[in-house]
């Protein structure tokens, strides 16, 4: 039985979550949300830096015997420092889904939708690098995404307005695959889909980074499968949103 220990800026990254428990579901999990300072998204990375230090310690402390990054932001900012710093810890971070988007577009065009500190990350920039030759990707700050998910509003008017602001950009470039590139999105999925209708295609990378945390444990030797599930959440701030999100995933 493995300890698996999550983190993110808030409850965004439980739609990493629910994508563990389903390639894994015998292991103890701690969710931590660092959601007195969230959003990371503007955030210095040294500043996140010195968060994921604190956590990271925190899920140690727990027993953790791989952290999983649950934040695009986090990944960017954070994750080689992470692993400089604790060399004997795996840590499994967010990849950006251009690759998959690339490769099936049929306009040519792929929209991508994360934070601003996503967007300016090296992970991202070498990634888009591989594939912006051979597709046009356009780019938009999800503003207020984040801000809607950790105030439990995941649909109804007021989510469409925000969706629809940042998504309209995305739509005009003549973009037919939309890739999520922040573990909040995931939540708005419905909204998203809904507002960009039935010929878009919409990347949740939170299944993929599931299947890479399995692949690491095997290659680490750590036996997995053998334990009864548990869970426990963890918050730096009010966990009233997270037990919501979490109430509707479980």
């Amino acid at each position: 039985m493995a300890t698996i220990g999550i983190f993110d800026s808030g409850c965004g990254g439980l739609s990493v979550y629910r994508e563990l428990v389903k390639v894994l579901p015998r292991e103890q999990y701690h969710y931590f949300s660092d959601n007195a300072h969230c959003p990371y998204g503007e955030k210095s990375a040294l500043y996140i830096q010195r968060r994921g230090r604190f956590i990271t310690e925190f899920l140690l402390d727990r027993g953790a015997d791989i952290i999983v990054v649950a934040c695009n932001t986090a990944t960017a900012a954070a994750i080689a420092t992470l692993r400089a710093e604790y060399p004997d810890v795996p840590f499994v971070g967010m990849e950006p889904a251009v690759k998959p988007a690339a490769l099936g577009t049929r306009s040519g065009v792929i929209g991508v939708l994360a934070t601003a500190g996503t967007l300016k990350g090296s992970k991202y920039l070498n990634t888009r690098g591989l594939y912006e030759d051979d597709v046009t990707i356009a780019e938009h700050v999800g503003q207020g995404f984040v801000e809607l998910v950790e105030k439990g509003i995941l649909d109804g008017p007021e989510a469409e307005s925000v969706v629809r602001a940042s998504l309209q950009p995305l739509l005009e470039t003549g973009a037919d695959t939309i890739v999520l590139g922040c573990t909040h999105y995931p939540f708005l999925q419905g909204v998203i889909q809904r507002l960009a209708g039935p010929s878009v295609r919409v990347i949740d990378p939170a299944p993929a980074v599931a299947r890479q945390t399995v692949h690491v444990l095997e290659q680490r030797g750590i036996p997995t499968g053998t334990g009864p599930f548990s869970v426990k959440l963890h918050s730096s701030g009010d966990p009233a949103a997270l037990n919501y999100i979490f109430s509707l995933i479980i």
